[in-house]
């Protein structure tokens, strides 16, 4: 009887040796954090060396900043500012709640921003450093200071080029003409047995240009602010 328990007991402990491998294998970190100030990962203070894995959600202070390094891609979150990360493939998405997140790359970039706006990557996979600013419930400020992007508004593809900053806003109004820019399609009602049936439409994107001297003075606070660390984005 006591070499039976034994036995069992030694199955047990390998199969638990066996599971750990697997349990990590699940788990594959995403990024790193290479600077942290006054920034935390799900509600526990961030410091520089953390690994970010799928599904967590990280934050800035009003105060802070953090940059995290994504294979050959940098991604920062400036002041009071906030993203949760997944993963599709071997893309990187950092969906964007508040504030203000970029990324910079000097190669084909694997990390893109999600925005109520759509998803915002770079262009043609040429060096790219662009950021997006939450600035309302609809609206939002896409920088691209260096290298062009692309923003998906699903399937409706804009380009924001090198050195242009624009505000973006949503027409979310059914009742609103869509912008023949944009290509938004309206809402189709059709009546069957007293049933409206209502086709989505697709949400209009509308683009301002920020004037170019803004965008200048923007480019160097920013650039300034993700670039004093002893390992920089270019």
């Amino acid at each position: 009887m006591r070499s039976i328990a034994r036995s069992f007991l030694a199955i047990l402990l390998v199969a638990s040796l066996l599971d750990v491998p697997a349990f990590a294998a699940t788990a594959k970190p995403l990024g790193l954090v290479i600077q942290a100030k006054e920034a935390l990962l799900d509600n526990s203070n961030l410091a520089v060396g953390t690994t970010v894995y799928p599904g967590d959600s990280v934050q800035t202070d009003d105060a802070g900043t953090l940059r995290l390094k994504f294979g050959t891609t940098q991604l920062y979150l400036l002041s009071s500012s906030a993203a949760t990360f997944s993963q599709r493939e071997n893309i990187v998405r950092a969906t964007v709640s508040r504030g203000t997140v970029g990324f910079s790359t000097s190669a084909a970039s694997d990390v893109e921003l999600e925005i109520p706006e759509g998803i915002l990557r770079a262009a043609n996979g040429e060096p790219t450093y662009g950021q997006v600013t939450i600035t309302g419930p609809q609206e939002v400020i896409i920088a691209a200071y260096d290298g062009s992007l692309i923003l998906d508004n699903e399937g409706e593809l804009h380009t924001i080029g090198a050195g242009k900053t624009y505000r973006v806003t949503m027409d979310l109004d059914p009742a609103a003409p869509s912008s023949a820019e944009n290509g938004a399609s309206q809402d189709t009602n059709t009546q069957d047995q007293g049933v409206v049936h209502t086709r989505r439409r697709r949400r209009g994107l509308v683009f301002w240009l920020v004037a170019t001297g803004i965008v200048a003075v923007a480019s160097g606070v920013i650039w300034y602010e993700v670039t004093q660390s002893p390992s920089k984005p270019k």
